[in-house]
């Protein structure tokens, strides 16, 4: 897994966690990978990656059955989705709407080119 400098390592765990359960790599109450069997895959410290599923648990998208190892939440689809939403409204949506703007797009514009996104991701059956 490459790794970026500007979000701890952890989180980026977290994310790629969360990502492969909204792709259904990771089923809901499905068995997550262990802590050393997934360290070994991305090749970090087995307490990073620890960390990265005790963040999860935190957030309600993983549990622990103590002695079998982590699974995911039947309802973790929606709460990554939820989880995602709110970061996005909270923290991205000035910076991402001060671009538009910047760009001179006008919420029509702005309507036309996501509805072409969304035509185009309809073709290719995603």
């Amino acid at each position: 897994m490459d790794f970026n400098e500007n979000k701890p390592i952890y989180m980026q765990i977290a994310d790629a966690i969360m990502d492969g359960v909204l792709s259904g790599d990771y089923p809901l109450d499905g068995r997550l990978p262990s802590v050393r069997e997934y360290a070994s895959k991305v090749e970090v410290n087995a307490n990073t990656v620890m960390r990265s599923y005790d963040w999860l648990q935190q957030q309600m998208v993983i549990y622990n059955k103590r002695g079998i190892g982590f699974f995911v939440m039947p309802h973790a689809r929606k709460r990554i989705l939820e989880m995602r939403r709110n970061i996005f409204f909270h923290d991205e949506a000035d910076y991402f709407f001060s671009r538009l703007h910047s760009f001179g797009l006008r919420p029509q514009d702005v309507a036309e080119l996501y509805s072409t996104y969304l035509e185009k991701k309809k073709a290719y059956g995603n």
